[in-house]
């Protein structure tokens, strides 16, 4: 009688490198939404100092602030370089004292011309239009 016993058949790797891929795509994807929307500097320094300036108060845990960032950039490029597309990051000691002495919290925007002086308020603006009206206050092509 022959002792020779037939090998186990592998199981295949596909499976779990399926998995391992979908997960990896998974928390991409889960990261790519963390991400801050658009370009917003964070540097208020240049507030007042000739060029008006649309300030959004962003909290990151929270998704209003995120929302008003995707809406101004639908109108911000109409406005670019004649205005400064900023955030005040609320996760920041900057930012929070300077949403403090604003009065704003996540989604407020306010518009300040160029000398600094705030010339438009927006809780949580909801339309393009709503933004245009504050930003053409201090726009001047």
């Amino acid at each position: 009688m022959d002792n020779k016993t037939k090998p186990t058949p592998k199981k295949p790797r596909w499976p779990g490198v399926l998995i391992t891929v979908c997960v990896v795509v998974g928390v991409l994807a889960l990261l790519v939404t963390q991400l801050p929307r658009g370009a917003f500097s964070t540097d208020l320094s240049g507030i007042g100092q000739g060029t008006p300036a649309l300030v959004v108060a962003r909290d990151k845990n929270y998704l209003a602030g995120g929302e008003v960032m995707d809406l101004i950039n639908t109108v911000r490029s109409d406005y670019e370089g004649r205005i400064a597309f900023l955030a005040a990051h609320l996760g920041h000691p900057d930012g929070q004292a300077f949403a403090r002495r604003h009065g704003m919290e996540d989604a407020v925007v306010v518009v300040f011309d160029a000398d600094g002086s705030p010339a438009a308020r927006l809780v949580i603006p909801q339309t393009a239009e709503e933004l245009r009206a504050a930003l053409d206050i201090v726009d001047t092509p």
